[in-house]
């Protein structure tokens, strides 16, 4: 009898505390016809492939409280798509969308997947994508793109990874990276991050002054907190320890706008790929609610350059 009513007991106490625990909200992972959504009880990315004219990118990207951090073509620089990865290739411009810009291609998705444990939550896209020059239909480069989007429980952050593997295509030797200062994975935020901001990084290192308030700030991540509608939010870009060029030249801005973007420092050093050795390079964008310090930014930085 005693051992019976300890049964119940326990049986009672595990009820109890399921009844409490927060429920998992599962990792979601939509494709419709232009746009693919990662999702769990809120939006967190928004991955745009699709009617667009001269690059896919991430349109929106949002913190664990649902703030969105990204602003897609604005009218100042209308080829400024939220966060998007772009460079010259063979002296075809893939930034800039003016006098016969490159072109990436969309060809197809070759995954997505979506999982939830009780650590973290992740939901994940790979696709390929052909670097066109307009003029000829040449195809310059070919790319596969993982884009995975992390929301682990002990970090309360949105992590974005955005790996691209480049490769060579058949009959030709090699490729060329080359462009301005800026070219690469760049970010632009909404409106309103674009005052009162402040920057930094993992150094503390003030950088190269290339022009006006531009720098290039060498470092193994660089963060910048500002207000996105009226909540703070910090929004930190990592370099991973494996990229060619490492530490990250990061390309940073605050007026008369911000700007964020990692970097090859190709400006100075244009770059050959051999048709036997491909580029792969390894990014993540994090989103926190509210200001974080350096010691929390480097925290992260760790987790994800050992589990990445």
């Amino acid at each position: 009898m005693k051992k019976k009513k300890i049964l119940i007991a326990v049986c009672l106490f595990i009820f109890v505390v399921t009844l409490r625990a927060p429920a998992i909200r599962s990792m979601e992972i939509k494709t419709e016809k232009n746009v693919v959504t990662v999702q769990d009880k809120n939006v967190l990315m928004r991955y745009r492939y699709k009617d667009v004219p001269f690059k896919p990118y991430v349109q929106e990207l949002y913190s664990p409280n649902g703030i969105n951090v990204l602003r897609d073509a604005p009218a100042d620089h209308l080829h400024h798509h939220a966060l998007m990865y772009a460079i010259a290739v063979d002296g075809v411009n893939f930034w800039e969308e003016q006098k016969a810009p490159g072109q990436q291609k969309h060809i197809i998705f070759t995954g997505t997947s979506a999982r939830t444990n009780i650590n973290i939550s992740t939901g994940c896209l790979t696709e390929r994508l052909d670097w066109v020059n307009p003029r000829n239909e040449e195809l310059l480069l070919k790319e596969s793109r993982t884009i995975k989007v992390y929301k682990p429980k002990k970090q309360k952050a949105t992590i974005l990874c955005w790996q691209s593997s480049f490769v060579v295509p058949p009959g030709k030797d090699s490729v060329t990276l080359s462009g301005s200062h800026y070219f690469g994975l760049g970010m632009r935020f909404v409106k309103s991050m674009d005052t009162g901001g402040k920057l930094f990084n993992a150094g503390d290192n003030e950088g190269e002054v290339v022009r006006g308030d531009e720098r290039i700030v060498r470092a193994n991540w660089c963060a910048y907190t500002a207000k996105a509608n009226d909540k703070t939010v910090t929004v930190a870009m990592f370099g991973h320890p494996d990229n060619l060029r490492h530490p990250t030249h990061w390309f940073t801005m605050t007026k008369p706008f911000a700007y964020l973007s990692a970097t090859l420092n190709l400006y100075k050093e244009p770059l050959e790929i051999p048709s036997d050795k491909p580029l792969v390079l390894h990014y993540a964008v994090v989103v926190w609610d509210n200001q974080v310090s350096k010691k929390q930014v480097q925290k992260v930085y760790d987790w994800w350059a050992k589990s990445n």
